[in-house]
């Protein structure tokens, strides 16, 4: 992805070193930890997607350690998107891909006669407080419709392209894209009808609404690379790298590298050929209307 000498958003907010309790986070993405000892790859713990009540059953998501280690020392951020980097250019970086959607929707919302309100993106490392509770970085990447903030810790980065197998920068910059789409969610009242409709919902039912919601901001991520790739921003292998990134993080496939199993009515994210699917049915037409989960089979 062309970011370099790019338009930078000014909506971060960076409390990196300030600390905050541990407790249940946002939902978003999920990330494997080790087992045996503190913090590594492959045990199976639950995180609580939260304020939404998103419902998670313990078979479904895979977190990585809270403790363990310093941020610093550990995580991708280290290195910037690519392979050769800098903790600074992983910040430009973040700031470029956030900046592309707060374009790529502000153009959506007013040609539907909307205001899209910009998202701010909060940056951490290990723990941290948000108006949907505290969390830790075992929650992964989230977003809390509560302040309509997006929460990361880079450290994901590391996770996702050393332990997923999911390398890259465009890998990245979807990560975020997913998380906006979240937002666009909010904004639109899905998550609100989805909230009301899960708590009247059984577990595996709740969980079937959740798998709906989470595809369908993989779809939106997919329209903000759309319309990014027709501004001529990306490079060659760019969707690949998404596409790559959302096959690796399905239920389906964590579930059976972490437990050797399948559990279909735990998912709550959707399997991998899911979330591709719907990843490039946005990404390949650019229309929002394709992007209604909620209708029909997946």
């Amino acid at each position: 992805m062309e970011w370099r000498g790019r338009r930078e958003s000014s909506n971060i907010e960076d409390r990196r070193g300030s600390g905050g309790g541990l407790g249940n986070g946002g939902g978003g993405f999920r990330i494997p930890i080790r087992a045996g000892g503190g913090g590594g790859i492959g045990l199976i713990i639950i995180l609580a997607v939260l304020w939404i009540g998103f419902g998670i059953n313990p078979l479904s998501v895979i977190g990585m350690d809270g403790g363990g280690g310093s941020p610093q020392t550990q995580t991708a951020a280290n290195r910037g998107p690519g392979v050769q980097g800098t903790a600074d250019e992983t910040d430009d970086f973040i700031a470029v891909v956030l900046a592309d959607t707060e374009d790529v929707w502000s153009k959506r919302f007013q040609n539907i006669g909307q205001t899209y309100r910009d998202p701010t993106l909060v940056l951490f490392d290990r723990q941290v407080s948000s108006a949907c509770g505290n969390a830790s970085s075992a929650s992964g990447p989230f977003y809390c419709p509560n302040d309509q903030k997006l929460y990361l810790d880079t450290s994901f980065f590391q996770q996702l392209s050393d332990q997923l197998g999911a390398p890259g920068d465009f890998a990245q910059a979807y990560v975020v894209a997913h998380e906006v789409g979240h937002h666009v969610q909010n904004l639109t009242g899905v998550l609100p009808r989805t909230t009301e409709l899960r708590q009247q919902a059984s577990e595996t039912e709740a969980n079937a609404i959740s798998v709906r919601v989470e595809l369908q901001a993989d779809c939106y991520a997919g329209i903000w690379a759309h319309d990014t790739q027709n501004a001529g921003t990306l490079e060659d292998g760019d969707i690949e790298e998404a596409l790559n990134a959302a096959s690796r993080i399905g239920d389906d496939t964590l579930q059976r590298q972490s437990q050797g199993t399948v559990v279909p009515d735990s998912f709550t994210h959707g399997t991998s050929a899911q979330r591709v699917e719907w990843f490039r049915r946005g990404q390949s037409t650019g229309d929002m209307k394709q992007c209604d989960t909620f209708e029909g089979r997946l």
